[in-house]
């Protein structure tokens, strides 16, 4: 029988757990093996048998060749113990979870009649987490005059908790600690399954809604809630990893990218047939029987996750389990998908975006945040009312109008995946928390053209999560509809008047509700309270429901899903377009969404036509293509370079755009996308998915430019004409060189470089050629 690190770690706990109790410790043993003997993990005979071989094993290691004449009675029978007692640790260890070790030292410190408060020798890090979580509940209920000399012991309790229990970031400590009760802890332990911390996703959504509890005004806190929530700890991924023989896997992270990406299939595979030990397998079976048929999802929740500086926006799968099989098939379903967001983990993208932040080396254990899914029924599908991601600042204002301190959201109907994923296809509601009833697009056409066309649900008859076209879900029946949904007549929008809705000049606009609920003043005043007391900018992911939805002014009930410090490129406030740029030296210029910012001194520029890239027939063309980007983005690494491309970068639907994750273009400071007739259709960034959250923490700018405006500038010339300089740094083939062009800017125009300046107080960006010599830093990279 051999051990894993798990195994191994659990062992160190039980022996610093009895260390602290030594008058204890023999029965505490005694109890263990009871348990053993009790369980059939190991019988008492065999157990005795080979306490007995080993104890002599030791006396031959220390050289005693006649143990009866050479040792006495007594150092036998204390050589026999510590080796009873080592073998009690490790069957303990390979058999049972540490919170069974608990449960023994607390119920024999009951009956040993030891008060909780005669524990002061003890430091709370050493204890079993239910046994500091009693001792701080003791402490936290004293009276407030008794309780004043315990704060500083109730604040180490606390401290040692958070890091025990949810995460050992320290910025997340700081603000934690300040939050958090003993009571709030004591609730999250409850709904905790196996070992190790609930991670920082999970960590995120709690702190959010305690923080709110407290500062939030009375009528907001009455709308705040969280989804009803069970936490898989961080240990579980190796605990499963190990029974089930998959160990080997662990190492993926020092691999080569090409090695890694090649295994994954085959990883996935055997994760897919992993099992869990039985004491967590029961516990996922008692939470199956709970939740009936009531879908649930299953979300990453890493150690990593949603901190500050990194928040790893989409990096690890999450998985709905529509829970409308039998009991054994929702139980299958619901550990397939865990063990596929284990998998996910150990994918090439999660890696290397590890690898470029300096985070390779973190032992990042997975924790798992399983949730019921927030929504109701209507018909064959369940969907909640409205989701969405919200933003405490407003990067991309579209109006000189838009204060940015406001905020912004990204709104649909249905699940919120619509709203972080990079669909292409579709386009959700954009939300200026300042001015909510100002849409981004000029016109009723445009409303319509980039208005919400898909929605994800949960189709209950099939049991599976789907996506469907808004005009097969919606009906007149749906109470909702008349806040999430406009009719179009006659060149106007107009609310929905009457229960018969004609489906062809419906568009989702949820002006009716932005305009007929407090929901956008309190979703303003709520990201504004987080970002006060996470004291940096903060991004939330929630859901929506419209409680009485037939009466006139209906409330809105938000529940948050997730909260973490906002992605941001540091701003300069210097930035200025020059004066005067002469026509000829502009290579592309936009007044489509601007940020504030710029990159000085480019040398090259990749460039994806649009012409070429759509005449790819195949999707193995499109792979090639995919995988040519990521190989020139990593050639270039040393070399200051931007990429423009058609339609949306990233996106799932590659007929729409280039479907490259952030693997395959972290070293550009740049990103352009171009749209109009026949090119593309992105009107804006994708501002607010997890795609967008990378390039802000990488510090590269997105940016759209709609070909259809009329003082939208795009230099052919420059992009069609200029030698392509692909084949010297990569390797290409002829249908390669006709969608992928590397430009050389001096090709263009010797002893010259471009400047991208983005005024976003003017409103324009413009790329323009500058004369080596002359460069002009304006700030930003």
């Amino acid at each position: 029988m051999s051990l894993g690190l798990p195994a191994l770690n659990r062992i160190l706990n039980i022996y610093l757990t009895l260390n602290r109790y030594p008058v204890l410790s023999t029965r505490i043993r005694a109890r263990m093996r009871k348990k053993l003997f009790k369980s059939k993990a190991v019988s008492r005979k065999k157990f005795n048998a080979e306490a007995h071989e080993k104890a002599i094993l030791s006396q031959s290691r220390e050289g005693l060749r006649d143990p009866f004449s050479e040792e006495s009675s007594e150092t036998w029978e204390l050589r026999l113990s510590r080796v009873r007692d080592s073998l009690t640790d490790f069957y303990f260890a390979y058999h049972f979870p540490p919170e069974l070790l608990d449960e023994i030292v607390i119920k024999i410190l009951s009956e040993h009649g030891t008060p909780l408060l005669e524990l002061d020798e003890d430091r709370f890090d050493f204890l079993p987490p239910e046994l500091a979580l009693d001792n701080a509940t003791t402490l936290e209920n004293l009276p407030s005059e008794k309780r004043s000399n315990f704060e500083p012991r109730l604040k180490d309790t606390k401290v040692v908790l958070i890091r025990k229990l949810i995460s050992d970031q320290l910025a997340y400590i700081n603000i934690a600690k300040k939050w958090f009760k003993i009571s709030d802890l004591k609730k999250i332990r409850d709904r905790t399954i196996g070992p190790g911390k609930i991670g920082g996703k999970a960590a995120g959504m709690l702190l959010a809604a305690r923080i709110l509890s407290e500062v939030a005004p009375n009528e907001i806190k009455k709308h705040i809630r969280t989804p009803d929530s069970y936490y898989l700890g961080s240990g579980v991924m190796y605990e499963m990893m190990e029974y089930s023989g998959l160990m080997k896997w662990a190492d993926q992270k020092y691999k080569p990218e090409a090695q890694i990406r090649a295994e994954h299939p085959h990883l996935e595979k055997e994760f897919l047939q992993a099992k869990f030990p039985d004491e967590i397998a029961e516990r996922l079976e008692d939470l199956i029987e709970k939740a009936g048929k009531r879908p649930m999802i299953v979300r990453s929740s890493s150690l990593l996750e949603d901190n500050f500086g990194h928040s790893f926006a989409g990096k690890y799968e999450s998985y709905f389990c529509p829970n409308q099989g039998n009991s054994e098939e929702n139980l299958d379903y619901l550990s397939k998908s865990i063990a596929r967001v284990y998998a996910s983990a150990l994918r090439a993208e999660p890696i290397i975006y590890r690898q470029q932040t300096g985070l390779i080396d973190y032992d990042e254990r997975i924790a798992i945040l399983i949730q019921f899914v927030e929504g109701e029924k209507a018909g064959d599908y369940f969907l909640p009312h409205g989701a969405g991601v919200a933003f405490s600042r407003n990067l991309y204002r579209w109006s000189p109008e838009i204060r940015r301190e406001d905020g912004f959201l990204r709104l649909v109907w249905g699940l919120g995946t619509r709203a972080v994923d990079q669909t292409g296809n579709d386009y959700p509601r954009l939300v200026a928390l300042s001015r909510p009833l100002l849409h981004p697009a000029d016109g009723i056409k445009a409303i319509q053209r980039y208005s919400q066309q898909y929605v994800d649900l949960i189709d209950l008859k099939a049991n599976e999560f789907t996506s469907l076209p808004v005009s097969e879900v919606v009906n007149s029946r749906y109470a909702p509809l008349r806040y999430i949904a406009q009719n179009v007549e006659d060149g106007y929008l107009s609310a929905l008047r009457t229960n018969l809705i004609d489906k062809d000049k419906l568009v989702l606009t949820f002006d009716e509700l932005l305009r007929r609920t407090r929901f956008a003043e309190e979703m303003k005043i709520s990201l504004q309270l987080l970002e006060e007391h996470y004291k940096s900018p903060v991004d939330t992911e929630f859901s929506i429901k419209i409680l009485n939805p037939r009466e006139v002014q209906p409330e809105v009930e938000i529940t948050i899903l997730q909260c973490r410090p906002q992605s941001h490129i540091k701003e300069n406030n210097e930035v200025h377009l020059p004066t005067k740029i002469g026509k000829k030296r502009i290579v592309f210029s936009t007044k489509r969404m601007v940020p504030r910012g710029s990159v000085t001194g480019i040398r090259y520029v990749l460039f994806v036509s649009p012409e070429g890239y759509f005449s790819l027939e195949t999707q193995i063309e499109r792979n090639k293509l995919e995988r040519a980007i990521g190989h020139l983005n990593a050639a270039l690494e040393e070399e200051n370079y931007i990429a423009v491309g058609p339609g949306r970068w990233g996106t799932s639907s590659p007929d729409l755009g280039v479907h490259i994750g952030y693997a395959d273009i972290y070293n550009t400071r740049a990103l352009v996308e171009l749209s109009g007739e026949g090119v593309g259709t992105a009107p804006e960034p994708s501002f607010g998915t997890h795609f967008f959250q990378d390039l802000m923490e990488a510090e590269i700018y997105p940016l759209a430019v709609y070909l259809d405006d009329e003082d939208a500038i795009f230099n052919r010339k420059f992009f069609y004409k200029t030698k392509n300089r692909l084949q010297d740094w990569i390797s290409a083939d002829e249908n390669l060189l006709k969608c992928l062009r590397l430009i050389a800017v001096n090709d263009f125009r010797p002893e010259h470089h471009l400047d991208l300046v983005m005024d976003d107080e003017k409103g324009r960006a413009v790329a323009y050629l500058e004369r080596d010599e002359e460069q002009v830093y304006f700030g930003g990279l």
